[in-house]
């Protein structure tokens, strides 16, 4: 069988967020901090282009009922 490779690597099991947060240091935690706030300000973005795309659809072919 292809599934039964010895050479293939081990399958890592998913760490709970929790033991992610308590096993990091302060200074990783700041880093993610960032990171999530960067991903924050790309996703509030992306909701108000759409806004303004809905916007001006509505404005050009009316509101859908």
């Amino acid at each position: 069988m292809l599934d039964d490779d010895p050479f293939a690597p081990p399958v890592k099991k998913a760490v709970p967020l929790e033991q992610q947060l308590e096993n990091a240091s302060v200074d990783e935690l700041l880093v993610r901090i960032e990171k999530l706030k960067t991903e924050i300000a790309q996703c509030e973005q992306a909701i108000a282009a759409k806004r303004a795309q809905r916007a001006a659809a509505d404005s050009v072919f009316g509101k859908p009922s």
